[in-house]
C-alpha cells in the first residue's frame, strides 16, 4: 500500500459513494487509476464491504445492550458452535471472542427489553455451554464507528 492507496481509503471511510473522478482530483490520480486501486483493494480484502450505516432507532431497534458471555467449557467444538449461534443471530451486531474472565463480548440491538429477554432464552439459556452472561444496557451512544486510523 502506498500513499495513494491510503488516501483513497481515508476518503472511502468517510464517503464510499464519492465518485472516483472526485477522489482522483483530491489525490492527484486519474479516475481509471482510482478504480484499479479500489478494485485491487477489494480483491485483496483490504476493503471488506461497502455498506450504509442505518439509524437503529428509526428502524425500531432503540435498545442497545453490551453482553459479556462466560462459557462452561473451552472445548473448541463447543466454542465454534457458540460462535456460530452468535454470528447467525441478526440482533447481534458485533461479536468479539476475547481473553480474560469472559469468553465473548456481544453488542446487541433489540426492539424492547421484552424482546431481549426472549433472545436471552434462545442465545444463552438454551445453550448448555453458556455458564452465565452479564448485560449492560446502553443509555446513550456517544460514538459509534468503524473508521480505522491509517
Amino acid at each position: 500500500m502506498d500513499v495513494f492507496d491510503k488516501a483513497i481509503l481515508e476518503i472511502l471511510q468517510k464517503n464510499n459513494l464519492m465518485p472516483q473522478r472526485d477522489i482522483g482530483e483530491q489525490i492527484g490520480l486519474s479516475p481509471a487509476a482510482v478504480q484499479r486501486r479500489i478494485k485491487r483493494m477489494r480483491e485483496e480484502g483490504i476493503i471488506k464491504a461497502d455498506i450504509s450505516v442505518l439509524e437503529r432507532e428509526f428502524l425500531g431497534n432503540p435498545v442497545t445492550l453490551m453482553v459479556e458471555v462466560f462459557l462452561e467449557s473451552e472445548q473448541i467444538d463447543l466454542i465454534d458452535e457458540t460462535k456460530k449461534s452468535f454470528v447467525s443471530c441478526e440482533a447481534v451486531q458485533q461479536c468479539y471472542y476475547v481473553t480474560g474472565e469472559s469468553d465473548f463480548i456481544l453488542i446487541i440491538v433489540a426492539r424492547s427489553m421484552s424482546d431481549y429477554e426472549k433472545l436471552t432464552r434462545e442465545l444463552f439459556f438454551a445453550n448448555k455451554n453458556v455458564k452465565r452472561f452479564r448485560t449492560v444496557v446502553v443509555m446513550g451512544v456517544e460514538k459509534m464507528g468503524l473508521h480505522i486510523p491509517i
